[in-house]
C-alpha cells in the first residue's frame, strides 16, 4: 500500500508571477533589498516583445523614458524611438544584468491565501503539478491577457482571414485585397498606418481613442508634459481618479523619427473611415454612423493638450516657436452605416480592440465587478498580495518603461519591512489537498 509523500514543499519569501519587465524589475529591487524570491514565468522572459509585436513596431515614447532599475537607456538617440529588435536587445541586457532567480516554463495555476498567513501556490512545470508556499505574492503578469474578438466575428465568411493585433506581423503576410482594421487605439492606428504605407487598401472602423501631437512648438510633446509634471501625477490626483485606468491611450507614432497619426490625412489619401463596427449580417458589415464625431473628439483632445502646453510656455516665459490649432484636412461627405465586404473586396480583418484581464488563477477577494484588481499603489487589502506593472498603478508610467522602477522599489521596501514568517514546511500531500 502506497502512502502520500510527507516531504515539505518549498517555501519562498516572495513569489513573483510574470517574467516581463515588471517581474524582473521587482526581482532587481528585492535582490537589492536582500529579500529571497523566485520569478515564475509561463513562457520565456520578455516573450511578449518577441512574439506579440508587428515587424515595424516601435516605441511611441522617446527612448530617454526607458529606465528600468539600474538599466537606463544608454544609446546615442535619447529622443528617438527604439524599434522592435532594439527594444528586445535592450530588455535582454536588462535580464542579464538582473540575473533573476527566474524559472521559465512555469505556469501558475492557483494562488490561495493560507489561514495561517502567506499563500499556497500551485503551478505546472514540464507536465507536473507542483506546489510551494510564500509569504508574499507579487502579480507582475500585466493586465493584457485575453485578446478581445467580438462574437460577431463568428458570423463572418470563413474565407475572410481574421487576426487579432497580437498576431499581425506585416502587410505582405495578409492575402491580396482590402484590409479592415477594427479599432483606432495605439495598435489599430499604427497597424492601419503600416498597411497604408505598404500600399494596401485599408478600411478603418474608428473608436473613441484620442490623439495627440508628436511635436509641438519645437519639442516632443512628451518632453513638454514631463516638464509640466504630468508624469509625476499620482492617480489619486488625476481629474478622473481611478477612472483614468479605463482610458484608451492616445494614438501617435515614433515611426521614422516620430510624427502625428492623422486619420483625416489618411482618408484624403484613400483610406476609408467608418464609425465603430456594430454587427455582421451575412456579407453586410454595420457601423455606427459617427465617424465625424469620433474625429472631432480626437482633434479636440489634440488641441486641448497643445493649449495646455501654450499656457505652460506663457506662464514660465519660455521662448518657443509659435503654436496653433489643428485644422481638419478632410471631413466625411456622408456617414456610411454599412458596406458589403464582397463589394469592398475585404480579404482580411485585423481586430485591434484590446485585451481583457484574466486573473482566474488568483483566488483572493481583491477584484471589482469587472475582474480588475483593487489596490492602492499596487498594495491590496489582502496582506502580502501586491500588483505591479498595471496602467496607472501609481502614475502614467506605471505600465510603461518609465515608471516601473519607482513602483517596484516602493513595493520592495514594503516587503522588506514586513516580518518574515517561518518556512511553512507543509507536507506536499496536504498542500495538494489545500489547493484542490
Amino acid at each position: 500500500m502506497s502512502h502520500p509523500t510527507t516531504a515539505a514543499v518549498p517555501h519562498h519569501r516572495v513569489v513573483i508571477v510574470g517574467g516581463g519587465q515588471a517581474g524582473l524589475s521587482m526581482s532587481a529591487c528585492l535582490s537589492a533589498a536582500g529579500v529571497e524570491h523566485v520569478v515564475f514565468e509561463k513562457h520565456t522572459a520578455m516573450h511578449v516583445w518577441r512574439t506579440q509585436r508587428w515587424d515595424n513596431f516601435c516605441l511611441v515614447t522617446p527612448n530617454w523614458q526607458c529606465a528600468l532599475p539600474g538599466h537606463p537607456y544608454a544609446g546615442n538617440d535619447p529622443h528617438g524611438f527604439m524599434k522592435k529588435d532594439e527594444i528586445v536587445a535592450w530588455l535582454d541586457g536588462f535580464r542579464r544584468k538582473v540575473d533573476a532567480p527566474l524559472r521559465e516554463g512555469v505556469a501558475v495555476q492557483r494562488v490561495r491565501p493560507r489561514a495561517s498567513g502567506g499563500f499556497d501556490v500551485q503551478y505546472a512545470q514540464g507536465g507536473d503539478t507542483l506546489h510551494c508556499t510564500a509569504d508574499h505574492v507579487v502579480v507582475a503578469s500585466g493586465g493584457y491577457h485575453v485578446p478581445i474578438v467580438p462574437r460577431m466575428a463568428e458570423r463572418l465568411p470563413a474565407d475572410v482571414l481574421q487576426l487579432h493585433s497580437e498576431q499581425y506581423r506585416n502587410a505582405a503576410a495578409l492575402p491580396e485585397g482590402a484590409v479592415l482594421v477594427v479599432g483606432s487605439g495605439q495598435s489599430g492606428a499604427q497597424i492601419a498606418e503600416d498597411l497604408h504605407l505598404a500600399g494596401r487598401r485599408v478600411l478603418l472602423a474608428a473608436g473613441d481613442a484620442p490623439r495627440c501631437a508628436r511635436f509641438y512648438r519645437g519639442r516632443d510633446v512628451v518632453d513638454w508634459l514631463a516638464d509640466m509634471g504630468y508624469y509625476e501625477m499620482p492617480v489619486e490626483k488625476h481629474p478622473l481618479r481611478e477612472g483614468v485606468r479605463d482610458n484608451t491611450n492616445h494614438y501617435v507614432t515614433g515611426r521614422d523619427g516620430g510624427r502625428d497619426i492623422d486619420l483625416r490625412r489618411f482618408a484624403a489619401e484613400g483610406m476609408q473611415l467608418f464609425g465603430a463596427m456594430e454587427g455582421v449580417d451575412g456579407t453586410t458589415l454595420r457601423f455606427k454612423p459617427n465617424v465625424a464625431e469620433v474625429l472631432d473628439r480626437a482633434d479636440a483632445v489634440y488641441n486641448s493638450i497643445n493649449a495646455s502646453i501654450d499656457q505652460y510656455i506663457a506662464r514660465e516665459g519660455i521662448d518657443a516657436p509659435p503654436g496653433g490649432r489643428y485644422e481638419p484636412v478632410w471631413a466625411p461627405a456622408e456617414e456610411r452605416g454599412q458596406i458589403d465586404l464582397r463589394e469592398a473586396g475585404i480579404a482580411a480583418i485585423v481586430w485591434c480592440i484590446g485585451f481583457a484581464p484574466d486573473f482566474g488563477w488568483l483566488d483572493a477577494p481583491v477584484f471589482n465587478g469587472r475582474g480588475q484588481p483593487q489596490h492602492h499603489r499596487g498594495v491590496t487589502a489582502l496582506p502580502g498580495l501586491f500588483f505591479l506593472g498595471l496602467p496607472w498603478l501609481h502614475t502614467w508610467g506605471s505600465g510603461r518603461f518609465s515608471g516601473i522602477a519607482r513602483d517596484a522599489q516602493h513595493l520592495a521596501g514594503l516587503i522588506a519591512q514586513r516580518p518574515q514568517q517561518a518556512a511553512a514546511g507543509v507536507p506536499a500531500a496536504r498542500a495538494a489537498i489545500a489547493l484542490a
